[in-house]
């Protein structure tokens, strides 16, 4: 039963560190999705309507929230 105990206390303690991370991670990109809806809703109340963008501001945000995500 020692040996058990031996191994399976630390692969019990990887899991536990995996768990947390992928709920933490998860939990970090739910907020920041709930953030930039928040602001694009806000930025569609402010005059009423939201202005197009060009499509090098798009691309240019695209590279932006990617890099952020790196």
């Amino acid at each position: 039963m020692d040996g058990i105990q031996q191994m399976g206390l630390p692969i019990l303690g990887i899991v536990a560190v995996a768990a947390l991370t992928f709920y933490a991670v998860s939990f970090n990109e739910i907020r920041e999705k709930s953030f930039r809806d928040l602001e694009e809703r806000e930025e569609s109340m402010n005059g009423g309507f939201k202005s197009s963008m060009s499509s090098r501001e798009r691309r240019a945000r695209r590279k932006a929230e990617k890099q952020a995500k790196s």
